[in-house]
């Protein structure tokens, strides 16, 4: 079985955190992908590996880069009827405030444009408030 026939048959059975789990990475930083009212997010959970600047307790902004393209890329195979795997061909990021390492960071993505071969994606990421996010991306993913 493949990789996207494993995503397709996880995502059929309701199993976000089991299509999350087969990105070899998300394990090692603390990447998590769930279902709440709003839709699905995905958490980054607090971890001192995960720092980058020790002065400030920030996470490093390559693992919020990490949460970031990871939230859009499970948007859209939770969402679109992709026929492959999407595939990154970029991600722009805003860095808005620093990323504490004593909270969960959280992130949720919405799909602003999906055509035939390619899907625009923005991503939003913040610690306890929604409105304050400290990081923001937008990317776009070959689908096909």
């Amino acid at each position: 079985m493949t990789l996207y026939q494993r995503i397709l048959a996880l995502k059929a059975a309701g199993d976000l955190a089991g299509v999350s789990a087969l990105i070899p990475y998300t394990g090692f930083i603390g990447l998590a992908s769930e279902l709440d009212a709003d839709g699905l997010v995905c958490r980054l959970e607090a971890r001192p590996g995960n720092m980058g600047n020790t002065v400030l307790r920030a996470v490093h902004g390559g693992v919020v880069g990490a949460l970031l393209e990871h939230t859009a890329l499970m948007q859209l195979l939770w969402e679109s009827e992709v026929e492959r795997l999407p595939k990154i061909v970029n991600l722009s990021i805003d860095y808005l405030r620093p990323a504490l390492c004593d909270h969960d960071l959280l992130a949720r993505a919405s799909v602003v444009k999906q055509g035939r071969r390619v899907a625009n994606v923005r991503v939003e990421a913040w610690q306890d408030d929604p409105e304050r996010p400290v990081a923001a991306a937008h990317g776009h993913f070959i689908l096909g």
